[in-house]
């Protein structure tokens, strides 16, 4: 018999039962990297996490025979809602075990919660914030995922799909070799158009730095998005919430901006991997997860970029070009010997096919669902 178990997010024993539940799941599986135990923990305290103060969430565990099958979150996006006027739920962090029975009573959980709520239609596995890794792995298990994204068992898809789901869109995630080179006519064109519009590309060598322009990019996120399907756009506690995270998982040489004069067209976010530290510290800062992040931090030969934008009016004026030459330059300056371009969306059909150009290839995807209540 399958028991579902709310968790009471008060109750420390609870939250741990919840958040140590995949490490149990996917103990011995050399590709799944745990995420920070700490920050983990943070997803479910609704006194500290931004998401609770325009938004709501509850937690579910499957127990049989008094152990923790499964999990799940239930989330109301109150602020997506709003803005694009829908009614709809997200469900996000499920895992299981190969039991088809659970995945059914979880998902019947989230369904209910949801009817509850006078919610109409329930999608994921979608997070609390912009930047929560998205989907379910679909394709790509033999490949360890990219910092802060899920990775999963392949029975995932199946489970999800027999509990009436389909297909809304996938995020491919595309391996380029480091030593991919930008043609020299190319690297001509971009001083030129740098000049003859005006164009300038930031750098940093600080925190601080970034820190202080944090606000700016994340305006220029927010209006290189807008028209995008999905879009909501990062505002109030959420922003500093997503701005310290990139801060805290980046290096300042790592992030490029172009701007004009005081206004920033475009930009691209790299990320060293610390995937295998993250494996190696089991989750844990503490007494050495510190010293193994930072120097992985320091060692890796992967990078992820995870982020990246232009402004619609500067799209086809050659910002996409002067990016380009930028994430070479910073690659090769840095070492880097293997990128990942992580979660683009397949209906980015202008972005797949300039990574194709440059030699890029499709390597994971990651699917979201969609299901009517």
């Amino acid at each position: 018999m399958i028991e579902i178990h709310k968790v009471d997010t008060a109750d420390p024993r609870d939250v741990t039962r919840f958040v140590q539940f995949p490490f149990h799941l996917y103990r011995g599986c050399s590709q799944w990297v745990p995420p920070l135990i700490s920050s983990a923990r943070k997803q479910l305290d609704r006194e500290r996490h931004p998401f609770y103060r325009h938004s709501d969430a509850d937690f579910f565990l499957a127990i049989q025979s008094g152990q923790v099958v499964g999990r799940i979150a239930v989330l109301e996006p109150r602020k997506r809602n709003a803005y694009r006027s829908l009614q709809g739920a997200f469900f996000y962090m499920f895992e299981t075990v190969e039991d088809i029975e659970v995945a059914r009573a979880l998902f019947a959980t989230a369904f209910e919660w949801a009817r509850d709520r006078d919610l109409e239609a329930i999608s994921g596995p979608d997070g609390l914030l912009p930047g929560d890794g998205l989907g379910i792995l679909v394709k790509g298990f033999e490949h360890r995922p990219a910092m802060g994204i899920t990775y999963n068992h392949s029975y995932y898809d199946a489970f999800v799909q027999d509990s009436g789901f389909y297909k809304q869109t996938d995020y491919y995630s595309f391996y380029l070799p480091g030593d991919f080179e930008v043609h020299e006519s190319a690297r001509r064109t971009t001083e030129k158009v740098k000049q003859r519009r005006g164009f300038q590309v930031l750098r940093f060598r600080t925190k601080a730095e970034l820190r202080a322009i944090a606000p700016r990019v994340i305006e220029a996120y927010n209006a290189a998005f807008a028209e995008n399907r999905e879009f909501v756009p990062i505002t109030g506690d959420d922003a500093d919430k997503i701005a310290q995270r990139i801060i805290d998982m980046t290096r300042p040489e790592l992030i490029i901006v172009v701007a004009k004069e005081e206004q920033i067209v475009g930009f691209a976010l790299g990320f060293p991997d610390v995937s295998a530290a993250l494996q190696r510290c089991k989750g844990r800062l503490y007494p050495f997860g510190w010293a193994l992040l930072l120097r992985e931090s320091r060692c890796t030969r992967w990078i992820n970029l995870n982020g990246g934008g232009i402004l619609p009016q500067y799209q086809g004026l050659g910002v996409d070009a002067i990016l380009y030459c930028e994430v070479h330059r910073i690659i090769h300056e840095n070492g880097f010997l293997h990128v990942d371009v992580v979660q683009a969306n397949e209906q980015n059909t202008k972005v797949m096919r300039e990574l194709e150009t440059l030699g890029a290839e499709p390597y994971k995807t990651h699917r979201i669902y969609d299901r009517d209540l």
